[in-house]
């Protein structure tokens, strides 16, 4: 048994040795071929490094290419903005689009109880003093039964309000004996309001929404007012819970209900744009505001609102980009498509912009956005802020009550004389949370395809108070006017 276990050992000892032997690495040897794997395996290594390296430059160039193809004129290269387009599709499945933020933090100042309030007000360079036409003459002329609210302003008058001067009278709504009374005890409330959040519901479309986040000091800083009208006071009583303060006041929460006796317009959307555009005239006391629509629930401190979107630029107007569009072109076509108002007075409207020299935006001009998010407005009250309020509403007044197709126009008037901020659409989304209308407006005209449904029988869909301009003779040759080509870059308009 020892012998057959020492031969056992012997020749796993052996067969040990051999495979020592046969190694290749066994006393310092290298196989031959040792150098080409190490060069491989490094070649290899800067092979993926520069792969790499050359995706991502070829994602930056895509980028500045996608970049410099949306100001081209050049129809090909264009088509790589429009959302529609092969070009996109293709580029956007390869992740070469880069895809717009929703919301995004807004810089705000950490503490409202540090901040600070400057003293007295924005002196305006070119407007001093501004005044408002108060009379309708054509009413005082017994020529129609009622005064319009905005004032039936005619075309010479509506030109003259663009050249600007020191001294100034305006259409701004409002005409004597014309509706949108307050009662005296909301008019004694709003005389001591310097700092305005307002917002408003009419048709019953809304019930207010209570803001979050408020400091103490800007409960006590500001006044919070809901314009409404009576359809919808009585839709809030129904659903809602109001106090009175037994002085006269109504609220829900931190509201003050503000009624509007005897809205001016049939149209409920034109009535909303009373206290969203003429704050200043409705609320004069008022230095600062900030206005957001009936639909939404603030979530910022209004004076931090202040703080960043006028006080920190050193600006008297500030309003959001849109979202989707820039030119007020695109903004109509998107209308039209959506029948958000008649198809035919959409497109009389934008000739006669068209016809009074309003171009197509492109990028690199003098704004951002020909088109903005009109749901949130901040204002200091100025002069020249208060004279684009008015020129912006004697327009929506004149046509349609689409007030995005108006503001670029306005601003295109008075040039570079008017100074605004416009701050980006994801800011504008991160302000709010956006609550649905108790229902959808919807009104006939918006489903008018041409003019010749709006006569005859027809004319009993036709504004009777608004949107005169359209229904005026205007001084100038419309039909050879013909509208810039649209390319949709959004499907959802």
């Amino acid at each position: 048994m020892d012998a057959e276990a020492q031969r056992s050992v012997s020749f796993r000892s052996n067969r040990r040795g051999e495979r020592n032997n046969r190694s290749p690495y066994s006393k310092g040897r290298l196989p031959q071929d040792y150098p080409m794997k190490i060069v491989w395996k490094k070649g290899f290594i800067r092979l993926v490094l520069v792969v790499g390296i050359l995706w991502m430059m070829l994602i930056l160039i895509a980028l500045l290419f996608h970049v410099w193809s949306c100001q081209s004129s050049v129809s090909f290269f264009s088509a790589i903005c429009n959302k529609d387009s092969k070009v996109y599709t293709v580029l956007d499945t390869m992740g070469l689009i880069p895809k717009p933020q929703h919301r995004c933090p807004i810089p705000l100042a950490n503490d409202p109880d540090k901040v600070v309030i400057p003293e007295g007000r924005t002196h305006d360079r070119f407007v001093k003093d501004l005044f408002f036409v108060m009379e309708d003459d054509q009413w005082n002329n017994r020529s129609q039964t009622a005064p319009l609210f905005g004032g039936q302003e005619s075309w010479s008058q509506r030109e003259k309000s663009f050249k600007l001067n020191s001294t100034m009278k305006v259409h701004c709504g409002f005409i004597r004996n014309s509706g949108a009374e307050m009662a005296p005890s909301d008019i004694k409330y709003v005389k001591k309001c310097r700092f305005v959040v307002a917002s408003g519901i009419f048709d019953g479309y809304d019930v207010p929404h209570q803001p979050s986040n408020i400091s103490l000091r800007s409960k006590k800083l500001f006044c919070f007012l809901m314009v409404l009208d009576e359809i919808s006071l009585k839709f809030i009583k129904e659903n809602v819970t109001i106090r009175d303060d037994g002085k006269g006041g109504k609220w829900v929460g931190i509201w003050r209900l503000v009624l509007l006796k005897h809205p001016p317009y049939d149209e409920p959307r034109r009535n909303g744009k009373i206290p969203k555009i003429l704050l200043h005239r409705l609320f004069p006391q008022a230095q600062y505001s900030i206005w957001i629509d009936g639909k939404m629930e603030l979530i910022v401190d209004p004076l931090l609102m202040l703080e960043r979107y006028l006080w920190r630029g050193k600006h008297t107007f500030a309003i959001a980009q849109h979202k989707h569009h820039r030119s007020i072109y695109e903004e109509a076509d998107a209308n039209k498509r959506r029948k958000r108002y008649a198809r035919p007075l959409i497109d009389l409207h934008m000739k006669i912009y068209r016809y009074e020299g309003m171009p197509s935006w492109r990028p690199g001009g003098k704004t951002i956005s020909d088109v903005p998010e009109g749901a949130v407005i901040i204002r200091e009250h100025t002069p020249m802020s208060n004279l684009f309020s008015c020129l912006w509403f004697n327009e929506v007044d004149l046509f349609t009550p689409r007030d995005q197709l108006s503001f670029g126009y306005v601003v295109y008037r008075l040039r570079d004389f008017f100074k605004f901020f416009m701050f980006p659409n994801c800011e504008y989304n991160s302000l709010f949370v956006l609550h649905p209308h108790t229902r959808e407006h919807s009104s006939a005209v918006e489903w008018v395809k041409n003019l010749t449904e709006l006569s005859g029988k027809g004319s009993g869909m036709k504004e009777s108070r608004g949107g005169l301009g359209l229904w005026t003779p205007y001084p100038g040759k419309l039909d050879s006017v013909v509208l810039p080509p649209v390319a949709r870059t959004s499907k959802a308009g």
